[in-house]
């Protein structure tokens, strides 16, 4: 997020393996936990003036493994979860189609980050994606963002990544991007 570019400090975040424990194809709200370090991560973040958005895929729609209502019902657990650490989200997006839909709103495709930045009124440019997969980083790549990967291990022999950042969790994230004025 370049101070010459506006100064927007938004943050993507994707939500199954970054903000919750991904569990597969959960539709239960009462299966959302957030992973370790996570909720530090969001105070973190949400406290130095970040605005945080979440975007995620959730193909068991599309699979017809889970109605859509369990994405509504998720995502309203995922405020809430939010809302009781002191964090707000400015918008949870997500993409309900199976990958074989071919949609242009399925990460990494750029389609859900358009949509946000013109609801929400930023720049994807100026925003960064963290994920834990490099779907996610294909995804900020083509949105034009900046990109932090989780990974377990960032200084040990992990696979290359076209990641910006890499670090162990959204804790670690948030003071590389407070850190580096990404």
């Amino acid at each position: 997020m370049n101070p010459d570019r506006g100064g927007e400090r938004v943050v993507i975040l994707d939500r199954d393996g970054t903000l919750v424990i991904d569990r597969g194809y959960l539709a239960d709200p009462a299966g959302l936990e957030f992973e370790p370090m996570a909720a530090d991560g969001l105070r973190w973040l949400y406290s130095r003036g970040y605005r945080l958005v979440v975007i995620t895929n959730q193909s068991g729609v599309g699979r017809g493994l889970f109605p859509l209502r369990g994405v509504i019902e998720m995502n309203a657990r995922l405020h809430a979860m939010t809302a009781e650490i002191g964090v707000t989200l400015e918008g949870i997006y997500f993409c309900p189609h199976a990958p074989e839909e071919g949609c242009d709103c399925r990460k990494p495709a750029p389609g859900l980050m358009l949509r946000a930045a013109a609801e929400l009124g930023f720049d994807p440019r100026c925003a960064v994606v963290i994920g834990d997969k490099e779907s996610d980083v294909e995804f900020g790549r083509n949105s034009g963002a900046a990109t932090v990967l989780l990974a377990a291990n960032p200084s040990g022999g992990e696979r290359a990544t076209a990641a910006d950042f890499v670090a162990p969790d959204l804790l670690a994230a948030a003071r590389i991007l407070t850190s580096t004025r990404v």
